[in-house]
């Protein structure tokens, strides 16, 4: 079998952006971005900031998608848009600074969920590290095998996962007369920022919450009739995302102390302050995180390694990268190498993950800057025919490169600098990788 085989569904699609999106995110980013944001109120318009800015850039998305619906997303489109070179760095950044650490965040964050049964599990202790590795190969073995059987655990585990935070958002909505929901950011020690400022900071610390979109494009060659679905996909579970994030930050906000969020590091658990979960709480927001970091674990084992595939079949990456397996159909190699070396990064990891969350944000921004740029020359290509036009796709296209842009400068005052230095000089690596590449390829 030398093609990867179309086996995803509208509903399987659904699953696997919710089930990755809403990850561990909605857990430990809520006292972050009110850190940022300085108050309540400015925390929860932040969220909803972050899912505007992500809105134009699922319109883009989703036309690209129905033009070239195969593997490789942003690589795929920078390459047809005439670039090899900013095709072949956008794989390199994605692989190295926020597909391969995402794996490893999510895996350490689903196990350090349990540390309210077992204390130990810190994010540095050595059982927390062998038990992360243990969900890596175990998720790795499934989809190697599978990529349906895999989709169907998706689906399976997005159900689990959205019925606690339904019940938090729902009855959130009965305690907004709080008065913990109209602190200013005056009293909050945050004044020397000016409101905008305040936003937009707190608004790069969502965007890991709402990172997830563009992974299910990476597995476009998988989707069934993709010219329809894609689109729908994209558009409904953004917008339900949103609403989800929105009214999660609002029910936080009004039922816990802002200063008590803003201490808090690592999960946060609103549901001790609710009356009927009051005395099963802590256990039933470790289950209910860690059945949703596994889930968003498993949908990066899923789909991120199809952009390395991608880039292999095409020579300018390792051609084992783009090995299928001839039994299973899958992206074997690439599978296998993103998992392994995810597992390296959670040995050799001794950052919090707020540093990890830095190391991710601005490589994340900074490749999906050039996606959106990539359209304008798209447009030009005679075989460009979407089934599926964004609306002013001008506008959405200028609004979803210039966006990023102050996330990116406010991810240097939201996060730890190590970090984010780190990923930029990794991006920067990828320029004399890809002259290597591009010789022996001429060669």
């Amino acid at each position: 079998m030398n093609e990867i085989k179309r086996e995803l569904n509208l509903f399987h699609m659904i699953a696997i952006i919710i089930g990755l999106v809403i990850g561990s995110g909605v857990f430990i980013n809520i006292a972050p971005v009110q850190r940022a944001a300085g108050s309540p109120l400015l925390a929860v318009i932040a969220w909803a900031v972050g899912g505007l800015f992500m809105l134009s850039q699922i319109f883009i998305y989703a036309e690209l998608g129905t033009v070239y619906p195969d593997q490789g997303f942003g690589y795929l489109y920078l390459r047809k848009a005439g670039s090899p070179m900013l095709a072949f760095l956008y794989t390199w950044t994605a692989f190295w600074t926020s597909d391969m650490p995402s794996i490893t965040i999510l895996s350490l964050a689903a196990v350090t969920a349990l540390n309210v049964f077992f204390p130990g599990l810190t994010v540095n202790a050595p059982v927390t590290k062998l038990l992360a590795i243990g969900i890596i190969l175990i998720l790795t073995g499934i989809h190697i095998r599978s990529v349906k059987q895999g989709s169907w655990i998706q689906v399976v585990l997005t159900l689990l996962k959205i019925f606690p935070l339904a019940i938090l958002a729902v009855l959130g909505l009965f305690y907004l007369d709080s008065p913990t929901l109209f602190i200013r950011p005056e009293l909050a020690g945050t004044a020397k920022h000016s409101v905008f400022w305040l936003i937009m900071m707190g608004a790069s610390g969502t965007v890991w919450s709402y990172a997830g979109f563009p992974n299910i494009m990476y597995m476009a060659g998988e989707v069934k009739d993709p010219r329809r679905n894609i689109p729908r996909a994209l558009i409904s579970s953004a917008l339900f995302v949103t609403l989800m994030y929105v009214l999660i930050s609002l029910a936080t906000a009004a039922l816990i102390p802002h200063d008590e969020i803003v201490r808090t590091e690592g999960f946060l658990n609103p549901f001790r302050y609710l009356p009927v979960f009051s005395a099963f709480a802590a256990g039933f927001l470790a289950i209910a995180a860690f059945i949703s970091c596994v889930g968003a674990t498993n949908v990066c084992v899923m789909s991120q390694p199809r952009l390395q595939y991608a880039m292999a079949r095409d020579g300018l990456f390792f051609k084992t990268f783009g090995k299928i397996h001839p039994r299973f159909g899958t992206p074997v190699n690439s599978i296998l190498l993103q998992s392994g070396f995810a597992i390296v990064l959670v040995f050799i990891s001794r950052d919090t993950l707020d540093s990890l969350l830095g190391y991710f944000t601005f490589s994340y921004l900074f490749q999906n800057i050039l996606v959106y740029g990539s359209i304008f020359w798209l447009k030009k290509r005679e075989d460009y025919a979407p089934s599926y036009v964004s609306p002013m796709w001008r506008t959405m296209a200028v609004l979803a490169i210039v966006l990023p842009l102050p996330l990116i400068l406010a991810s240097f005052s939201t996060f730890p600098l190590n970090g984010i230095l780190f990923s930029v000089l990794f991006t920067l690596a990828g320029i004399p990788v890809y002259f290597l590449f591009k010789n022996r390829l001429e060669s």
